[in-house]
């Protein structure tokens, strides 16, 4: 039985991996299908909530551990993958494009989660409180930032060394931190997270779903100040990341918002 339990939690945190990553991802999803996997989404947490048990639920640790865990796979492009989607582009012009994309995701993430708010979920008991739509929705916008801040660290031409492992590590810290990395302030790199670290990620966290339990009203002006909120929490973090890379990027790299030169086009693929 023991096992069994095990491989049920395995599966349950499979499926969610890949419903955030499909929400965090390129797809353009209507919001009859982001509403779909949203609730789906919610009622996984609420299994994965159940077995954390209280303990796990106390002070964020569950939702900390749930976005570690996820983390990997949320669908991160490199640069060549950047310049292929977006040619004959500069440097500032493609970060506009990443950052208009990344808050009109959040804003239709958070326009469905007001709505979803109003609608009756099972809820794990002791969830911090909070019903599972705003657990899902909190951590469909944090992967969505993520991807942001990874790929403008990317066209900045500052891409993180070391495994997937690591790179998820650092990309997670500068989300809880709202900074982009400094590459002249890097030391070793590590796979997993240290506890100042993991307390960053867990305030930032508790600190993101707070701002969605604003929107637990109405059903209109849930989905209202959803979408709103989000919009204006992305595009902050956007302009903070975006002067910090200027600062830290590579000679080359140094433009004025807004001008510089097309990215060469990718080279040919290899015979």
């Amino acid at each position: 039985m023991a096992d069994e339990g095990k491989g049920e939690g395995r599966e349950v945190d499979r499926e969610i991996g890949d419903l955030i990553g499909r929400l965090s991802g390129e797809e353009d999803l209507d919001r009859e299908t982001r509403g779909r996997l949203l609730g789906r989404l919610a009622r996984l947490l609420a299994v994965s909530g159940k077995q954390a048990g209280i303990k796990g639920l106390a002070g964020g640790r569950w939702l900390a551990d749930v976005f570690t865990d996820i983390a990997p796979r949320i669908p991160i492009r490199d640069l060549e993958t950047l310049r292929r989607h977006h040619p004959g582009m500069s440097v500032e012009l493609i970060g506009d494009e990443l950052v208009r994309n990344a808050v009109n995701a959040t804003t239709a993430v958070g326009a469905v989660g007001g709505a979803l708010a109003a609608v009756e979920f099972a809820a794990p008991p002791l969830l911090l409180s909070a019903p599972t739509q705003v657990v899902a929705e909190t951590l469909v916008v944090a992967s969505i930032e993520v991807k942001l801040i990874a790929e403008l660290h990317e066209l900045h031409g500052i891409q993180v060394q070391g495994s997937l492992a690591q790179r998820t590590v650092v990309y997670l810290t500068s989300w809880a931190k709202q900074r982009g990395v400094n590459p002249l302030e890097g030391g070793p790199l590590s796979a997993t997270m240290g506890a100042a670290a993991k307390a960053a990620l867990r305030k930032r966290l508790l600190k993101t779903m707070g701002r969605h339990l604003t929107t637990l009203g109405p059903f209109l002006t849930g989905a209202v100040a959803g979408g709103t909120l989000n919009r204006a929490a992305t595009k902050k973090l956007s302009a903070v990341i975006r002067e910090d890379l200027r600062r830290h990027a590579p000679p080359s790299k140094k433009l004025n918002p807004g001008s510089g030169p097309a990215l060469p086009p990718p080279g040919p693929p290899p015979g």
